[in-house]
């Protein structure tokens, strides 16, 4: 398919886009199917180190994997387990479930046994799609686990699927409690679709090559990148990268042509600790947290372009979006609504604020789940009327959303309110840190106190004193961390976030006399 928004104007794209949806859709058509009828010969995946696999060479391998879920009676409405990396099989074996009228379930490579068993069993995934690696994973699982291919392909017709049938259970990477199952329908790709194109400077331009770190467990990698790049015709690269090295993926980009690139804010400051340039790039999107006007700076100057932020998360993603090729970027800010989705930020009542609120996003957006599987409680909880209740804190200026911070994470400190972002973004310009995390530490005068954990980059002896006096030049006083402690490593998801709350129940149970002078 053809990219979705054309012209050079944001407003405009936004007026005139068509929120519609066509009665029947099934994401086997639009990211395969049709392609392989249309241009069977074109360029979908670009395997590093490997060939590169055709769109015809795609459906082929899809409908072997049809085959082997047929033999072992899966049928519509069945939940398969996809335990792989990125890789030509991977994208093959989503296509295959929805083909079928499956739910496909992305699973982890780097999950541990307990993690596994959370989401197989809650899904109740009775096959699993893997390799030899992946098999041995499962060993102490009662699981069909499909590793070899039949060589004859099934030629059973695709399922009369509608926007609204399930296809995908996406599980959130649990950084505010247990994960829980996204449950999206056929409609999700379409939803992603506008705001990839934003995100890098209005995707499918000649030449354009797609990658990302991010893992294709995930939705940033499956749905940032794999799948709307094989919708939209952009080759997409598979690359898997075990642990995130800058070395690789200089090496990646280079050897596969890579044009644009989904980098995640952790792989971002990891290329800037290191002083790697990415000169040829057409355009670099980010997401999952702010980044910082020196973040953005460094961009200018490493890859000779802006890099672009949009925001969204597993439950309706993609939904606002920095385009440096529509309107300047402004730093500390996440962008605008994309066209297909209405955003706001509310009040308690679920009334539009123009003062500091609720991000959310109205009932209507394609990218937006169906349910949380399995949990009508939770999904109850995540709605206010008409609108998802994203978690976080924002407030608009003008058409541009500023990011303040999760709800929880908001700190109250002698009668302000404090978003962690601005701080760490911060302390991060300073030369003498990696990482950190801004939480707040309860405390019987101010309610909370300020307090950072912070990573020094090696070789850096920065202290305290000097880290407060950073932020107290730059930011408002109240903002200054009173307490500051240094850490070897943050505690991080799987998906390279700051797990918050382990950083806040450390706070809590930390004594007073704690504190660094």
């Amino acid at each position: 398919m053809r990219p979705i928004l054309q012209g050079q104007d944001h407003a405009r794209m936004r007026e005139a886009f068509d929120r519609a949806l066509p009665a029947r859709l099934n994401m086997a058509r639009q990211v395969c199917d049709e392609w392989a009828a249309r241009d069977p010969e074109r360029v979908a995946i670009l395997e590093h180190g490997g060939d590169a696999v055709s769109y015809g060479a795609l459906a082929l391998l899809s409908r072997r994997v049809q085959a082997a879920l047929e033999a072992r009676r899966v049928t519509r409405g069945d939940r398969v387990g996809v335990l792989l990396s990125q890789s030509p099989l991977c994208a093959a074996a989503h296509v295959a479930c929805w083909r079928m009228g499956a739910i496909s379930v992305p699973l982890f490579k780097l999950f541990r046994e307990d993690a596994l068993r959370t989401r197989l069993d809650d899904s109740g995934a009775r096959v699993v799609v893997t390799d030899d690696e992946g098999a041995e994973m499962l060993v102490s699982f009662d699981l069909d686990v499909v590793t070899d291919l039949p060589g004859v392909p099934s030629d059973a017709p695709c399922a009369d699927t509608g926007p609204d049938d399930p296809a995908i259970i996406i599980y959130t990477s649990g950084t505010t409690g247990k994960p829980k199952g996204a449950l999206h329908g056929h409609r999700v790709l379409t939803g992603h679709l506008p705001g990839v194109e934003i995100s890098h400077d209005l995707l499918g331009q000649a030449g354009d090559v797609l990658w990302t770190p991010a893992d294709w467990a995930w939705i940033g990698g499956l749905f940032d990148v794999a799948m709307p790049g094989l919708a939209i015709g952009v080759p997409v690269v598979a690359a898997r990268m075990r642990k995130f090295s800058v070395g690789e993926c200089l090496d990646i980009c280079r050897d596969n042509g890579v044009r644009n690139v989904f980098f995640p804010p952790t792989a971002l400051r990891m290329l800037k600790a290191e002083g790697a340039a990415l000169p040829g790039l057409r355009s670099v999107a980010s997401g999952g947290e702010p980044l910082g006007a020196e973040m953005l700076a460094w961009g200018r100057e490493a890859f000779g372009l802006v890099i672009n932020e949009f925001y969204g998360q597993t439950e309706c993603n993609m939904v606002a979006s920095s385009c440096a090729a529509l309107y300047p970027p402004r730093p500390g800010f996440i962008g605008r609504p994309v066209p297909g989705h209405e955003v706001a930020v509310i009040d308690a009542e679920g009334r539009r604020t123009e003062a500091e609120g609720d991000v959310a996003v109205r009932r209507g957006s394609a990218s937006m789940m169906l349910e949380y599987w399995n949990n009508p409680a939770e999904t109850a909880a995540k709605f206010r009327g008409d609108w998802l209740v994203t978690g976080d804190r924002g407030i608009f200026e003008g058409e541009e959303l500023r990011f303040v911070g999760r709800e929880d994470d908001v700190i109250t400190s002698a009668g302000y309110r404090i978003g962690p972002a601005e701080i760490e973004d911060c302390l991060l310009t300073h030369p003498g840190v990696a990482t950190c995390g801004v939480v707040g530490k309860p405390d019987p005068l101010r309610t909370e106190i300020v307090k950072a954990y912070v990573v020094r980059k090696p070789g850096a002896d920065v202290a305290a004193d000097e880290l407060r006096a950073w932020v107290r030049e730059r930011l408002a006083t109240y903002s200054c961390p009173r307490e500051i402690q240094f850490l070897d490593a943050l505690p991080m998801t799987v998906t390279g976030k700051v797990i918050r709350k382990e950083l806040k129940r450390r706070a809590a149970e930390e004594a007073p006399e704690c504190r660094e002078p």
